[in-house]
């Protein structure tokens, strides 16, 4: 068996992203400047610098962009999120809307071009 259990951003600004993330998600990360993670029930979300996952593994970024995938989170209430995202001045992609299989998500951009999802049962 295999068990999904988180995502790791690779950035070349983790302060900015982690920034972004501990306002969004409103949660404080663990970590330092170089590496951090978000706790999140479920599966975690940390962010990773280039230039350490390049010490790891040479030329692994070399090709590697972003917005090519969405994370997603369930949220309480959609367009109470969007509104908390507009005040914070988030670049929203696609405003709340509900769809026919259940779901009302309103989508955005973090600062490195990555698309987020906040979802809930409609």
């Amino acid at each position: 068996m295999r068990r999904f259990h988180g995502i790791c951003l690779i950035t070349r600004d983790v302060a900015r992203l982690r920034a972004f993330y501990r306002d969004v998600l409103e949660l404080e990360p663990e970590g330092d400047g170089a590496f951090c993670a978000f706790p999140t029930p479920g599966a975690g979300l940390s962010i990773y610098s280039v230039e350490g996952t390049e010490a790891m593994a040479p030329g692994l970024t070399e090709g590697a962009g972003t917005g090519s995938y969405t994370l997603e989170f369930e949220v309480g209430d959609v367009d109470a999120e969007h509104a908390r995202l507009l005040a914070l001045g988030v670049p929203i992609v696609k405003p709340p809307e509900t769809y026919p299989w259940g779901r009302r998500s309103v989508w955005f951009r973090d600062p490195d071009g990555n698309i987020i999802n906040f979802d809930m049962p409609a």
